[in-house]
């Protein structure tokens, strides 16, 4: 063995070549080649598809640049554990607890991004509106039981009204499986079964226990991440083309007189909340709040955001000059949840309320226990009163200032006797009965205290009694520190003023320097004074101009005086020669100046521009100012500028047509008193300079606007659209145009609107979403205020002109497949259909031959048909969900149906089948005469040349009605009919759906309309039984025919086929009627035999038959004690499972929403 040598291994040839040829480092062109031409062709075709799935039609991006905050929803049946999951959610943004979350509660989760949190009560008419306004949906899933009815419910009422983009499954009660494989399984079960309702790939969340009243923070954590850094889903068209708000804060703001008066009298309410899709409209806007009913804003403003972001806060912060923070630190994750009770304090709009468990007899002096935010607030109140800025110390008015600790005294401490009245005389008036009696007192007195003063100066009077060469324009108030200071009337404001009143004041000081004089002189002429300066608006305003300007009830020139500032002054000076004027009329002079203001009355002279406009370089001129001119090159702007020196032959139409002067820079100069004339006259230098400046920087903005658009003026696609050739797209270049294009316009809007202030932006465009708004409803009935619960969500759902009508709505309607029963036609059913749920009575067609909508009794088991009903005009294709009750007695499905709108109108086109019969009385050859169909001459004559029909088939035509039997008609036929004959007419009998219309108002109360056998049920009564109605044996005679008798001569013509073939009776008997059979010898033994053989064998299978029944009885006995004991077995193992898994059901009793029991 030791000696045994083994032949060596010898390599293979495949190997030696891999050896000899290393490899290039260039990639394999056959490593992902396809081996078969068709899975190119399937892999090809299914990367298209994806990429196609991909593509929508282009949606305007309605978002604005401060978005309100995303509205996430907790869903769930009862005891599935939503509120624990929001008070997780609360504590892992915001770092508080609260111990009962009602309401929407908004929490700042990242710099740029709010959520507001909403958990949605178990409630059908809560989770229909919930479905409407949710942008996340958290979908919570007990994974020890499985999907609940609230549950689908839920997602059959998101599919129907607009699914959004962010639904996630939240799987609890997952502590409560013993083993880890059954886990496993459940979880994959309930993942597939919530994919086949959403889509594949839906996100499902795992919350394992509950420690502390909440879920575990890795578990919370995940899910916040997710919910932090989602993106914003496709919007859905009808929160993108609706102005809509979530309710936040409640507030009842009825005068309380009128509630004291009559605690059921209608209310005013006051609602607060975050705008979202569409802007809101300054004025007059209709609303539908769903549960309680229409109604109009009487009045909007929009509120300090009461969570901003840090984004916004350093934007603020940017524009004022601070700095800003980087990052979100802990104290700035703000949340805001008015409805909630926040350690004792509750804010809501201008009022606190403060709640504590125990009472408030407590003891403000104890040291070291513990107290919420409102008992601390209330300890401060109670504490001992001080005046505003009083400390131990002293006084202290400003943040900057001394604390005050004595008071000097003064020299002068006020008036020390009664105030009487003085009276002026004026030395250059005669009549003294012209002065108003108001204006002949002025406050104030003499150190002697005398009722008349001698010395009364002219300035302390108003200014409808100075001179007009003494007026002033306008006057700056110089405000003293404190009333000491204004003593004298020459520091009262007025030092500004024309050298005159300086010298009037000093001789004032000087003669009230003594007394109570000196300090009450700064009080005369004070309401004067103040209307002076503070009663007129600030001239030469950009913002006043365009209000003035499109003011039809003023004239253009009295728009004018009132942007200078003059018409106030105007109109005191013409008080002066009110009575010498009395008995004069205005010149026209006025009404030419109007005119010559007023642009939309113009005078031209036409013989000028007849010849100007003969001109064809003129006429070339002008083309270029329009839409095909070249508006790049800079030839182009010259000849603008010449083309606007040439037409411009006035310089006020100049003005008028675009070219604005800057009268904003003109604001400082014209307040402080410049003339009149001063704005209004510059120099011809300066306007032409401002022309360059207005044509460089449009041109500008032209450049900029075509190098942005993909879609402009000079781009390949649009020269060839305005050439006529075909336009060539990409495979993804239409689709990016179009998108390009909605936002080119977009951007264009928000440009436009930049340039206007908050005022008129607010009354041109309304109230932007993501603004927190304040809205006043007024004539809300008293039961909403005294059954409000904070619980119930309430949204405000803008409504369109269209949608303020109603009318006959058609819609495309199926029964839901879980629903137990089809829908009848003229039930009521509850439809939630835009922003409103309401009940109607709606009538089911189905199109016939395309030429008529047939009436259906009942709806299609499987199959959609035709619905009509009355209700608000909502625009097609938009979704909608049916049900007969709200109630949650229902054990069942309770959508009843869902479907679209097809169209909406005034009127209905519907139709019944409708067969009159009637029978024939008399009979000619094709003519017969009819009775029982009609009762008039009148009908028949409405239906004649109708077609009628017997049953037998024969087809014949109505023709004129007989004189003498009222009621009786002739007809034709196309056969011979019998006696026996039925005839009918089939007609169709238009149906007009019921004007019924019944909001669901369950916010005040509300009882829907009921069945005729739900009312009997109520009430205990009996249903009537009628005789015609009850179900009788229908018999019907035999009727007997006579033998078809076919002519001689026809059957003779007949082919050999078809001939009649008839044997003729026999006289005599044949050979088989007359023989007969006699049974002899061996047959007749034989036939004994087998007789009595088969009743010997009857009778044994009869014996076995008995005796097989009696075993069969004891056999069934025995089966039913078998049946009887396991029934009870089963009974006790059904009763020990739910008492120990109902526990789970019980909420908890420390609030933790019924987390359920945790495994020992």
């Amino acid at each position: 063995m030791d000696g045994q040598t083994n032949k060596p291994h010898r390599t293979s040839k495949k190997a030696k070549e891999k050896k000899k040829q290393p490899h290039s480092g260039e990639p394999n062109p056959k490593a992902f080649a396809y081996s078969n031409p068709g899975k190119l062709a399937k892999q090809a075709a299914r990367s298209h598809d994806i990429k196609e799935k991909r593509l929508h039609v282009p949606l305007v991006d309605r978002l604005p640049e401060d978005p309100p905050p995303r509205l996430v929803t907790i869903v769930g049946p009862p005891g599935v554990g939503k509120t624990t999951l929001l008070k997780s959610l609360i504590r892992r943004y915001a770092k508080e607890t609260i111990s009962d979350p009602v309401g929407p509660i908004t929490i700042v989760t990242s710099k740029k991004q709010r959520l507001t949190f909403l958990e949605c009560p178990n409630e059908l008419e809560a989770m229909v509106d919930i479905a409407k306004v949710a942008d996340i949906v958290l979908l919570m899933i007990d994974g020890n039981y499985g999907f609940e009815m609230e549950t689908m419910e839920f997602l059959n009422v998101l599919a129907a009204t607009g699914m959004p983009g962010n639904v996630f499954g939240v799987l609890t009660h997952l502590d409560l499986f013993r083993k880890p494989q059954a886990l496993k399984d459940a979880k994959k079960r309930l993942k597939h079964r919530l994919w086949s309702e959403l889509y594949n790939g839906a996100h499902l969340f795992y919350l394992s226990g509950v420690l502390n009243g909440r879920y575990p923070d890795r578990e919370i954590h995940n899910l916040s991440r997710f919910l932090s850094v989602m993106k914003n889903p496709r919007p859905l068209v009808w929160r993108n083309t609706h102005p809509y708000t979530v309710i936040d804060n409640y507030r009842d703001i009825t005068h309380p007189t009128k509630v004291e008066m009559d605690d059921k009298c209608d209310r005013t309410i006051e609602l607060s909340g975050y705008l979202r899709g569409t802007n809101f409209a300054a004025e007059g806007q209709r609303v539908h709040i769903p549960g309680l009913g229409d109604y109009t804003i009487s009045a909007m403003e929009t509120l300090p955001d009461p969570c901003p972001t840090p984004a916004m806060e350093q934007a603020l912060a940017k524009a004022s000059g601070k700095t800003g923070r980087r990052r979100l630190d802990e104290k700035d994750k703000k949340m805001y949840a008015p409805m909630a009770d926040r350690s004792g304090l509750k804010i809501t709009g201008d009022h606190i309320v403060i709640t504590r468990e125990k009472g408030f007899t407590f003891d403000k002096d104890a040291e070291g226990v513990e107290r919420g935010e409102g008992e601390q607030l209330i300890i401060d109140l109670q504490g001992e009163r001080r005046l505003l800025g009083q400390t131990n110390q002293g006084v202290k008015l400003f943040a900057s200032g001394e604390q005050i600790t004595q008071v000097p005294e003064a020299a002068d401490t006020g008036r020390k006797t009664k105030r009487k009245a003085r009276f002026a005389d004026r030395g250059d008036s005669n009549d003294e009965d012209e002065l108003p009696e108001d204006e002949g007192f002025v406050s104030g007195d003499d150190e002697a205290g005398s009722d008349v003063e001698t010395e009364f100066s002219e300035q302390k009077l108003g200014k409808m009694f100075r001179k007009k060469a003494d007026k002033v324009e306008d006057e700056v108030v110089a405000f003293a520190d404190s009333d000491s200071d204004l003593g004298s009337l020459s520091s009262g404001g007025e030092e500004d003023s024309d050298k005159d009143d300086h010298s009037e004041d000093d001789e004032d000081k000087d003669k009230a320097s003594d007394g109570e004089g000196g300090a009450t002189k700064w009080k005369e002429n004070m309401m004067d004074r103040a209307k002076r300066l503070h009663g007129k608006r600030r001239p030469y305003r950009a913002v006043d101009l365009a209000r003035f300007m499109y003011d039809i009830t003023i004239s253009p020139k009295e728009a004018l005086l009132k942007w200078r500032g003059e018409e106030e002054e105007e109109k005191e000076e013409d008080i002066e020669q009110e009575e010498e004027d009395a008995f004069f009329k205005r010149t026209g002079n006025g009404l030419e100046e109007d005119f010559g203001e007023d642009r939309t009355i113009p005078r031209f002279n036409y013989e000028e521009l007849s010849a100007k406009w003969s001109s064809q370089d003129a006429v070339e001129a002008l083309r270029s100012r329009f839409a095909t001119a070249n508006l790049v090159d800079d030839e182009g702007v010259e000849d603008d500028d010449d083309m606007g020196d040439d037409m411009g032959d006035d310089e006020e139409d100049d003005e008028g047509d675009g070219a604005f002067e800057d009268l904003e820079a003109d604001e400082d100069g014209g307040a402080e008193g410049e003339s009149e004339a001063e704005p209004e006259a510059e120099p011809e230098a300066s306007l032409e300079a401002e022309r360059e400046k207005n044509a460089r920087r449009k041109e500008e903005l032209k450049l900029r606007f075509e190098e942005e658009d993909r879609e402009g003026f000079k781009n390949d696609k649009a020269i060839a659209r305005r050439e006529g050739r075909e336009e060539e797209f990409g495979e993804d270049d239409w689709y990016e145009a179009q998108k390009a294009v909605l936002q080119k316009q977009l951007d264009i809007n928000r440009s436009e609107f930049e340039n206007l202030d908050e005022t008129q932006r607010t009354s041109v465009e309304g109230f932007k979403a993501g603004k927190y708004a304040r809205l006043v409803i007024e004539g809300v009935p008293a039961e909403f205020v005294i059954m409000f619960r904070p619980r119930m969500p309430i949204i405000i759902g803008g409504l369109s002109a269209t949608e303020d009508r109603f009318g006959f709505v058609q819609v495309r309607i199926k029964r839901h497949r879980w629903h137990k029963k089809i829908l009848k036609t003229g039930d009521p059913l509850i439809f939630s259909l835009g922003w409103r749920r309401f009940q109607s009575m709606p009538v089911y067609s189905i199109s016939d031959s395309r030429t008529r909508n047939r009436m259906l009794k009942y709806t299609p088991e499987h199959m959609h048909c035709f619905g009509t009903f009355y209700g608000p005009l909502v625009a097609p294709n938009t979704g909608f969900v049916c049900f007969q009750s709200f109630s949650s007695a229902n054990p069942g499905f309770r959508i009843s149906a869902t479907g679209t709108v097809l169209s909406v109108d005034e009127s209905t086109e519907i139709v019944k089948k409708l067969k009159l019969t009637g029978t024939p009385y008399k009979i000619f050859k094709n003519t017969a005469f009819i009775k029982d169909m009609f009762n008039s001459a009148l009908e028949i004559a409405k239906f004649e040349g109708a077609a009628i029909k017997t049953v037998s088939g024969v087809r014949g035509q109505i023709k004129r009605a007989l004189a003498k039997p009222d009621g009786h008609f002739r007809a034709t036929f196309e056969d011979k009919i019998l006696l026996s004959d039925i005839v009918f007419l089939r007609a169709w009998y238009p149906i007009k759906p019921h004007r019924f219309y019944n909001p669901v108002t369950n916010l005040v109360g509300w009882q829907g309309m009921r069945l005729t056998g739900q009312i009997r049920r109520d009430n205990e009564l009996d249903t009537p039984m009628l005789k015609n109605s009850q179900y009788r044996k229908i018999e019907r005679p035999t009727r007997r025919f006579n033998p078809l008798r076919v002519p001689r001569a026809l059957a003779a013509d007949l082919p050999f086929k078809s001939q009649i073939i008839q044997t003729k009776p026999q006289k005599k008997e044949t050979y088989l009627q007359k023989r007969a059979v006699v049974v002899k010898g061996e047959e007749k033994k034989a036939r004994d035999l087998m007789q009595k053989l088969t009743t010997i064998r009857k009778e044994v299978v009869e014996k076995r038959r008995v005796k097989k029944e009696e075993k069969r009885v004891e056999y069934r006995k025995k089966q039913a004690d078998i049946e009887e004991r396991l029934e009870n077995k089963e009974k006790r193992e059904n009763k020990v499972y739910w008492e120990r898994e109902g526990k789970k059901r019980k909420p908890d009793s420390s609030g933790g929403g019924g987390g359920g029991k945790r495994r020992k």
